[in-house]
Protein backbone atom coordinates (compact mmCIF):
# COMPACT_ATOMS: atom_id res chain seq x y z
CA UNK A 1 0.00 0.00 0.00
CA UNK A 2 1.31 3.54 -1.19
CA UNK A 3 0.96 5.76 1.81
CA UNK A 4 2.00 9.24 -0.18
CA UNK A 5 -1.98 10.34 0.84
CA UNK A 6 -0.82 9.86 4.68
CA UNK A 7 1.20 12.71 4.76
CA UNK A 8 -0.18 15.22 1.72
CA UNK A 9 -2.79 15.69 -1.00
CA UNK A 10 -1.92 13.24 -3.31
CA UNK A 11 -3.65 11.71 -6.50
CA UNK A 12 -5.70 13.32 -9.43
CA UNK A 13 -9.00 12.22 -7.97
CA UNK A 14 -8.18 12.60 -4.60
CA UNK A 15 -11.36 14.70 -2.90
CA UNK A 16 -10.47 14.24 0.69
CA UNK A 17 -7.03 15.51 0.70
CA UNK A 18 -4.32 14.12 3.13
CA UNK A 19 -5.74 10.92 4.74
CA UNK A 20 -6.98 11.76 8.52
CA UNK A 21 -4.93 9.98 11.13
CA UNK A 22 -8.04 7.90 12.35
CA UNK A 23 -8.78 6.70 9.18
CA UNK A 24 -5.24 5.82 8.22
CA UNK A 25 -5.30 3.37 11.75
CA UNK A 26 -8.31 1.95 10.33
CA UNK A 27 -6.77 1.64 6.75
CA UNK A 28 -3.97 0.10 8.20
CA UNK A 29 -5.57 -2.36 10.50
CA UNK A 30 -7.57 -3.08 6.87
CA UNK A 31 -4.73 -4.08 5.24
CA UNK A 32 -3.25 -6.16 7.66
CA UNK A 33 -6.66 -8.86 7.77
CA UNK A 34 -6.51 -8.32 3.58
CA UNK A 35 -3.33 -9.27 2.93
CA UNK A 36 -1.49 -6.78 2.32
CA UNK A 37 1.78 -6.53 3.88
CA UNK A 38 3.86 -4.07 2.49
CA UNK A 39 4.07 -0.09 2.96
CA UNK A 40 5.54 1.72 0.96
CA UNK A 41 6.51 5.88 1.71
CA UNK A 42 9.20 8.47 0.91
CA UNK A 43 10.85 10.86 3.33
CA UNK A 44 9.34 13.40 0.87
CA UNK A 45 5.67 12.59 1.34
CA UNK A 46 4.97 15.14 3.48
CA UNK A 47 4.06 14.00 7.09
CA UNK A 48 3.60 10.12 5.97
CA UNK A 49 6.36 8.53 7.98
CA UNK A 50 5.11 10.63 11.07
CA UNK A 51 1.56 9.15 10.35
CA UNK A 52 2.92 5.44 10.10
CA UNK A 53 4.88 5.99 13.41
CA UNK A 54 2.08 7.48 15.13
CA UNK A 55 -0.39 4.31 14.02
CA UNK A 56 3.06 1.59 14.37
CA UNK A 57 3.34 -0.41 11.41
CA UNK A 58 4.11 -3.85 13.48
CA UNK A 59 3.29 -6.53 10.82
CA UNK A 60 4.18 -4.28 8.08
CA UNK A 61 7.66 -4.77 5.51
CA UNK A 62 8.45 -0.78 5.22
CA UNK A 63 9.76 0.83 2.10
CA UNK A 64 10.99 4.16 2.08
CA UNK A 65 13.01 6.47 -0.19
CA UNK A 66 16.13 9.11 0.00
CA UNK A 67 15.07 12.37 -1.17
CA UNK A 68 17.34 14.09 -4.18
CA UNK A 69 21.26 14.94 -3.07
CA UNK A 70 21.49 18.20 -2.45
CA UNK A 71 23.87 20.52 -4.12
CA UNK A 72 25.22 21.68 -1.04
CA UNK A 73 25.95 17.85 -0.01
CA UNK A 74 29.81 17.25 0.23
CA UNK A 75 29.78 14.53 2.38
CA UNK A 76 27.38 11.63 1.09
CA UNK A 77 28.04 9.04 3.69
CA UNK A 78 27.00 11.18 7.21
CA UNK A 79 24.14 12.94 4.79
CA UNK A 80 22.99 9.01 3.93
CA UNK A 81 23.02 8.12 7.63
CA UNK A 82 21.02 10.88 9.11
CA UNK A 83 18.38 10.54 6.83
CA UNK A 84 17.73 6.73 7.65
CA UNK A 85 18.18 7.64 11.59
CA UNK A 86 15.62 10.19 11.09
CA UNK A 87 12.81 7.90 8.70
CA UNK A 88 13.81 5.53 11.66
CA UNK A 89 12.63 7.20 14.62
CA UNK A 90 9.25 9.21 12.71
CA UNK A 91 8.40 5.56 11.88
CA UNK A 92 9.70 3.84 14.85
CA UNK A 93 10.99 0.75 13.23
CA UNK A 94 14.80 -0.74 13.57
CA UNK A 95 15.05 -1.55 10.36
CA UNK A 96 13.60 -1.22 6.22
CA UNK A 97 12.81 -3.92 4.51
CA UNK A 98 13.43 -1.53 1.86
CA UNK A 99 15.42 1.87 0.76
CA UNK A 100 15.18 3.58 -2.76
CA UNK A 101 16.46 6.60 -4.07
CA UNK A 102 13.77 8.76 -5.42
CA UNK A 103 16.02 10.28 -7.37
CA UNK A 104 17.55 7.40 -9.84
CA UNK A 105 20.15 9.36 -11.48
CA UNK A 106 21.63 9.84 -8.29
CA UNK A 107 23.14 6.68 -8.75
CA UNK A 108 24.67 7.60 -11.98
CA UNK A 109 26.58 10.94 -11.11
CA UNK A 110 30.11 12.31 -9.97
CA UNK A 111 28.82 10.82 -6.12
CA UNK A 112 27.56 7.35 -7.14
CA UNK A 113 30.01 5.62 -6.02
CA UNK A 114 30.01 6.95 -2.56
CA UNK A 115 26.35 6.88 -2.28
CA UNK A 116 26.34 3.43 -3.48
CA UNK A 117 28.84 2.41 -0.57
CA UNK A 118 26.90 4.09 1.68
CA UNK A 119 23.94 2.32 0.82
CA UNK A 120 25.99 -1.16 0.87
CA UNK A 121 27.17 -0.59 4.01
CA UNK A 122 23.87 -0.16 5.82
CA UNK A 123 22.10 -3.13 3.78
CA UNK A 124 25.27 -5.18 5.21
CA UNK A 125 24.49 -4.20 8.57
CA UNK A 126 20.80 -5.32 8.16
CA UNK A 127 19.47 -2.02 8.93
CA UNK A 128 18.03 -2.16 5.28
CA UNK A 129 17.39 -5.55 3.95
CA UNK A 130 17.28 -3.71 0.06
CA UNK A 131 18.24 -0.85 -1.74
CA UNK A 132 16.61 0.20 -5.14
CA UNK A 133 15.78 2.42 -7.39
CA UNK A 134 12.70 4.65 -7.83
CA UNK A 135 12.32 5.16 -11.54
CA UNK A 136 9.66 7.12 -13.93
CA UNK A 137 11.19 6.05 -17.19
CA UNK A 138 12.59 3.19 -18.51
CA UNK A 139 15.12 5.00 -20.33
CA UNK A 140 16.59 5.68 -16.62
CA UNK A 141 17.80 2.15 -16.27
CA UNK A 142 20.09 2.27 -18.99
CA UNK A 143 22.47 4.62 -17.29
CA UNK A 144 22.86 2.62 -14.03
CA UNK A 145 26.24 1.03 -14.02
CA UNK A 146 25.54 -2.61 -13.36
CA UNK A 147 28.62 -3.03 -11.16
CA UNK A 148 26.07 -1.02 -8.70
CA UNK A 149 24.31 -4.00 -6.86
CA UNK A 150 20.42 -3.37 -6.11
CA UNK A 151 17.45 -5.24 -5.06
CA UNK A 152 14.15 -3.17 -6.22
CA UNK A 153 13.31 -1.69 -8.55
CA UNK A 154 9.82 0.80 -8.62
CA UNK A 155 8.23 1.91 -11.86
CA UNK A 156 5.38 3.14 -13.43
CA UNK A 157 2.84 0.21 -14.95
CA UNK A 158 -0.47 0.40 -16.32
CA UNK A 159 -2.86 -0.06 -18.91
CA UNK A 160 -1.45 3.16 -20.93
CA UNK A 161 2.03 2.66 -19.77
CA UNK A 162 3.60 -0.16 -20.75
CA UNK A 163 7.28 1.17 -20.92
CA UNK A 164 8.82 -1.07 -18.83
CA UNK A 165 7.49 -4.15 -20.80
CA UNK A 166 8.03 -3.23 -24.34
CA UNK A 167 11.71 -1.90 -23.73
CA UNK A 168 12.43 -5.10 -22.76
CA UNK A 169 13.38 -3.88 -19.03
CA UNK A 170 11.05 -5.94 -17.35
CA UNK A 171 12.40 -9.22 -18.62
CA UNK A 172 16.21 -7.98 -18.02
CA UNK A 173 14.96 -7.37 -14.43
CA UNK A 174 13.89 -10.75 -13.98
CA UNK A 175 16.84 -12.14 -15.20
CA UNK A 176 18.97 -10.26 -12.63
CA UNK A 177 16.66 -11.41 -9.96
CA UNK A 178 15.79 -7.77 -9.54
CA UNK A 179 12.09 -7.28 -6.95
CA UNK A 180 9.74 -5.00 -9.44
CA UNK A 181 6.83 -2.78 -7.61
CA UNK A 182 4.73 -1.28 -10.13
CA UNK A 183 3.53 1.68 -9.11
CA UNK A 184 0.91 4.25 -10.57
CA UNK A 185 -1.27 1.29 -12.00
CA UNK A 186 -4.38 3.26 -11.67
CA UNK A 187 -2.33 6.51 -12.47
CA UNK A 188 -3.45 9.01 -9.93
CA UNK A 189 -7.12 7.90 -10.56
CA UNK A 190 -7.23 9.03 -14.25
CA UNK A 191 -7.54 5.45 -15.23
CA UNK A 192 -10.63 4.94 -12.98
CA UNK A 193 -12.48 8.00 -14.24
CA UNK A 194 -15.23 7.56 -16.20
CA UNK A 195 -15.17 9.34 -19.70
CA UNK A 196 -17.19 12.33 -19.09
CA UNK A 197 -15.29 13.05 -16.01
CA UNK A 198 -11.67 13.05 -17.26
CA UNK A 199 -10.43 16.75 -17.38
CA UNK A 200 -10.20 18.55 -20.39
CA UNK A 201 -6.31 18.93 -20.35
CA UNK A 202 -6.37 15.07 -21.31
CA UNK A 203 -8.52 15.71 -24.32
CA UNK A 204 -5.67 15.59 -26.37
CA UNK A 205 -5.49 11.59 -25.75
CA UNK A 206 -9.02 11.45 -26.06
CA UNK A 207 -8.77 7.96 -28.63
CA UNK A 208 -7.62 6.69 -26.10
CA UNK A 209 -10.33 7.50 -22.98
CA UNK A 210 -12.95 6.81 -25.72
CA UNK A 211 -11.34 3.14 -26.68
CA UNK A 212 -10.67 2.14 -23.20
CA UNK A 213 -14.64 3.37 -21.95
CA UNK A 214 -16.04 1.39 -24.93
CA UNK A 215 -13.42 -1.55 -23.82
CA UNK A 216 -14.99 -1.47 -20.32
CA UNK A 217 -18.55 -1.92 -21.76
CA UNK A 218 -18.15 -4.20 -24.56
CA UNK A 219 -15.81 -6.89 -21.91
CA UNK A 220 -18.04 -6.38 -18.69
CA UNK A 221 -15.36 -5.51 -16.26
CA UNK A 222 -15.32 -2.29 -14.09
CA UNK A 223 -12.11 -0.09 -14.12
CA UNK A 224 -10.89 -0.83 -10.92
CA UNK A 225 -10.43 -5.02 -11.72
CA UNK A 226 -8.88 -3.73 -15.02
CA UNK A 227 -6.32 -1.61 -13.55
CA UNK A 228 -5.22 -4.44 -11.32
CA UNK A 229 -5.74 -7.49 -13.33
CA UNK A 230 -3.98 -5.85 -16.72
CA UNK A 231 0.08 -5.92 -14.30
CA UNK A 232 -1.27 -9.25 -12.67
CA UNK A 233 -0.52 -10.88 -16.22
CA UNK A 234 3.35 -9.89 -16.48
CA UNK A 235 5.60 -12.48 -14.85
CA UNK A 236 8.67 -9.84 -13.36
CA UNK A 237 5.93 -7.55 -11.55
CA UNK A 238 6.77 -8.85 -7.96
CA UNK A 239 4.10 -6.46 -6.31
CA UNK A 240 1.33 -3.82 -6.72
CA UNK A 241 1.70 -0.65 -5.18
CA UNK A 242 -2.03 0.77 -4.55
CA UNK A 243 -2.94 3.99 -3.14
CA UNK A 244 -6.26 4.73 -1.62
CA UNK A 245 -7.72 7.63 0.88
CA UNK A 246 -10.34 5.49 2.85
CA UNK A 247 -11.34 1.98 4.03
CA UNK A 248 -13.75 2.12 1.24
CA UNK A 249 -11.57 2.35 -1.02
CA UNK A 250 -9.16 -0.09 0.10
CA UNK A 251 -12.02 -2.48 0.32
CA UNK A 252 -12.67 -1.93 -3.44
CA UNK A 253 -9.08 -2.68 -4.28
CA UNK A 254 -8.68 -5.96 -2.34
CA UNK A 255 -12.08 -7.25 -3.67
CA UNK A 256 -10.88 -6.37 -6.96
CA UNK A 257 -7.65 -8.33 -6.16
CA UNK A 258 -10.16 -11.34 -5.32
CA UNK A 259 -11.77 -11.76 -8.23
CA UNK A 260 -8.77 -11.28 -11.71
CA UNK A 261 -9.83 -10.72 -14.97
CA UNK A 262 -8.02 -12.10 -17.78
CA UNK A 263 -7.74 -10.19 -20.73
CA UNK A 264 -7.55 -9.66 -23.98
CA UNK A 265 -6.81 -5.98 -22.49
CA UNK A 266 -7.53 -3.17 -25.48
CA UNK A 267 -4.31 -1.99 -27.26
CA UNK A 268 -3.79 1.25 -25.79
CA UNK A 269 -0.17 1.56 -24.99
CA UNK A 270 1.32 5.34 -25.56
CA UNK A 271 5.23 6.27 -24.20
CA UNK A 272 4.10 9.94 -24.53
CA UNK A 273 5.73 11.31 -21.73
CA UNK A 274 3.42 14.46 -20.92
CA UNK A 275 0.45 11.76 -20.18
CA UNK A 276 2.43 8.82 -18.61
CA UNK A 277 4.58 11.09 -16.02
CA UNK A 278 2.26 13.28 -13.94
CA UNK A 279 4.63 15.71 -12.89
CA UNK A 280 4.56 16.96 -16.63
CA UNK A 281 0.35 17.64 -15.88
CA UNK A 282 0.86 21.03 -15.07
CA UNK A 283 2.24 21.97 -17.96
CA UNK A 284 -0.98 20.75 -19.81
Amino acid sequence: MGTAQFGMKYGLSNAVGKVPQIEAQKMLNFALNHSIDLLDTAISYGSSEECLGRTGVTGFKVVTKLPPIPDSCENIYPWVEKQIAASKSRIGVDAFYGLLLHKASDLNGAKASELYTALDSHRKSGEIQKIGISIYSPQELDLINEKFSIDIVQAPFNLIDRRLHTSGWLGKLKKRGIEVHARSIFLQGLLLMPLINIPSRFNRWKHLWTCLDHWRIESGVSAIKACISFPRQFEGIDRLIVGATSVRELREITNAFDHDFIGPFPDIDISDEMLVNPSNWNSL
